[in-house]
């Protein structure tokens, strides 16, 4: 299934949420994820770490602090722990592709996993049926253990730098996408990308101007703090 759309007649920018719709609802819960979708998003993105005892759950830091108030390492945590102090808040990876049911995901790997990590969280979205629905996006080494995992994923290969990726590494990665930080994105960049034979996704523009500006250049997707402006943006342009 594409998330994207080639520029041209009918050319439809996926707004992608990120994090939900953190504004209004808290980041990478359920209800975040769902406001999001049932206002227009076309995608969600989520970040997904371990607990201690491997569940895969939807936590972008590496503490309960910022979001939560408890300034405890998910990793010393279990999933039954984390579920107690956030009185449920923190959804595990199977409860998130259950609430987002329909709706395309785009799981997010921060903290660089290691191997088995990753091959746990694909094999939770093979088990939950959701990998036609279900992108990847992180940078090289994430991308090559998600590849690894799994030959047939759709990944967003984020790429913080002008300089293209080596041609060894796409052949490796494959990816559908490269993700660039919105910053970076001009028309010319945009343009080589798709002629080299990716789709351009963007991350995190947030204001009016930003979103205008990304809108009016060749690129396929958008992963927004606010998806619901870009939606109303979307439509006007």
């Amino acid at each position: 299934m594409s998330a994207g759309h080639p520029v041209g007649t009918g050319h439809r920018v996926t707004v992608v949420a990120h994090r939900g719709d953190p504004y209004r609802v808290r980041e990478n819960t359920a209800a975040s994820l769902r406001a999001a979708l049932d206002g227009g998003a076309d995608a969600v993105e989520i970040d997904v770490r371990p607990t201690r005892d491997g569940v895969p759950v939807l936590l972008h830091d590496d503490t309960l602090k910022r979001l939560w108030g408890h300034d405890l390492p998910l990793g010393s945590l279990t999933a039954a722990r984390v579920r107690e102090l956030t009185g449920g808040g923190v959804p595990t990876l199977a409860e998130a592709l259950a609430a987002t049911e329909g709706g395309r995901v785009m799981i997010d790997l921060p903290g660089g996993p290691d191997g088995r990590t990753v091959r746990r969280i694909v094999d939770t979205v093979r088990e939950c049926g959701a990998d036609g629905r279900v992108y990847y996006c992180a940078g090289p080494a994430a991308m090559l253990a998600v590849r690894a995992a799994d030959p047939a994923a759709e990944i967003a290969l984020t790429w913080t730098t002008l300089a293209p990726p080596r041609p060894v590494l796409l052949a490796a990665v494959r990816p559908r996408w490269l993700n660039y930080r919105f910053t970076l994105l001009d028309a010319a960049l945009a343009d080589r990308v798709r002629r080299d034979g990716c789709l351009v996704s963007a991350w995190t523009p947030d204001t009016r101007r930003s979103l205008r500006r990304l809108l009016g250049l060749p690129v396929d997707s958008i992963t927004t703090n606010r998806p619901a402006l870009l939606t109303a943006l979307r439509a006007r342009s």
